[in-house]
């Protein structure tokens, strides 16, 4: 089953990437842009065909590995 996990900064803790991009895109004309964010989008597949099964896989591997759940938050797709 391919699942996608997206993974951003929790409201409150500043984004650098994010604010070095929004300055960027200001730099080349595009001021009307504000509060930018950046995250990050990871797919895979797992040998799983239940789907509630798969989602508490990647869950685990979220709270484990793929997130900082202290100022990161996550969200599960399967696809």
């Amino acid at each position: 089953m391919k699942m996608q996990v997206f993974v951003r900064l929790k409201t409150g803790v500043l984004d650098v990437q994010g604010k070095a991009v929004e300055k960027g895109l200001h730099d080349i004309g595009f001021g009307d842009v504000g509060n930018l964010r950046v995250g990050k989008l990871i797919e895979f597949e797992v040998e799983e065909t239940d789907s509630n099964r798969a989602k508490d896989k990647v869950k685990q591997m979220c709270e484990k590995l793929l997130a900082n759940t202290v100022i990161e938050s996550y969200e599960i797709k399967s696809l």
